[in-house]
């Protein structure tokens, strides 16, 4: 068979490009590259990096982050800190190519830039507890606000830094999940604790715009059912955060062989001799078996009517 002739292609002329042009283009290069310099140094300062030899080239920052790789498992931090600043010094496209040179898979190198968003500015004796690597990564199912009971007073919920430090991975994956789901748990407990109070406090604000205008004994069914709600709302406290306070310092007394009882006993004297205050300044009787059976009625109506809203 014949060879087709093949079709000659006719070049293409390109224009050259006069002085002004090629300043332009010089003059917005220099601005986009000083722009992103600025904001390479800025998430730098930020997390903490400290740059190589004080230089924004992605070749110094990727070769300083191996060098990280190849010390400790406590460099990972370090090596989170330069990746989320390589990535902002890389041009489109060009960062998942130095990960595959560093020999880091693009998940593994979120979990860095994560794990330094999370743990950059925490203190050096939580970070050489938790000790691992692996166990830091564990530890970004946590929130925040766990991460900082936990650095301030060594436990969040059940999980103290002393097991974090003792348990393997397996058993601190496990322990963190038990964390999470308790932590949402109260949270969700306090959220509609919350609301209920929220709603209460409602429904006093309008029954203390419709007081005007109300004869005698509807401002004082007013007054009690606002007084019934400040009650509920201090019996709210004392049966939802008091009460989980005292759950708390039970457990650890149970592990760690504390004796909080003494303790507990003079919150809840304290609390006594407040109300003992208040029905010896209002003149309260001990007990309400003279009372008529209208009053009682009415005190129990008015709290069935609070809790109800």
């Amino acid at each position: 068979m014949g060879r087709t002739a093949s079709k000659e292609v006719a070049p293409i002329e390109l224009q050259p490009l006069d002085g002004e042009t090629l300043l332009a283009t010089h003059n917005r290069m220099v601005v986009l590259h000083t722009e992103q310099e600025a904001s390479v140094r800025a998430l730098a300062v930020q997390l903490g990096y400290q740059l190589p030899a004080d230089c924004t080239d992605p070749d110094l920052i990727q070769r300083d982050i191996a060098a990280n790789m190849r010390r400790s498992v406590e460099a990972c931090l370090e090596v989170g800190r330069g990746l989320s600043v390589l990535k902002a010094a890389c041009e489109h496209g060009q960062f998942l190519p130095r990960l595959e040179v560093l020999g880091i898979d693009r998940k593994v190198a979120a979990k860095f830039m994560q794990t330094a968003a999370k743990f950059a500015s925490r203190s050096t004796p939580m970070l050489k507890t938790i000790g691992s690597q692996s166990k830091l990564f564990e530890m970004l199912i946590l929130d925040d606000e766990q991460i900082d009971e936990l650095e301030l007073s060594g436990q969040t919920g059940e999980l103290s830094l002393d097991d974090v430090a003792s348990m393997s991975v397996k058993e601190l994956r496990a322990a963190l999940r038990e964390t999470r789901d308790s932590y949402s748990a109260q949270g969700e407990v306090m959220a509609r604790k919350n609301h209920e109070l929220d709603e209460t406090r409602q429904t006093l604000e309008r029954t203390k715009r419709q007081v005007q205008g109300m004869s005698s004994d509807e401002r004082a069914k007013a007054l009690r059912q606002e007084v019934a709600a400040l009650a509920y709302e201090a019996e709210t406290d004392i049966t939802g955060k008091l009460r989980e306070g005292f759950s708390k310092l039970a457990e650890h007394a149970e592990e760690h062989g504390v004796d909080h009882r003494s303790f507990k006993a003079s919150l809840v004297r304290q609390l006594e001799t407040l109300l003992a205050a208040i029905r010896s300044e209002f003149h309260l009787p001990e007990d309400m078996d003279g009372a008529p059976d209208w009053l009682t009625a009415d005190v129990d109506a008015l709290l069935g009517e609070t809790q109800g809203a």
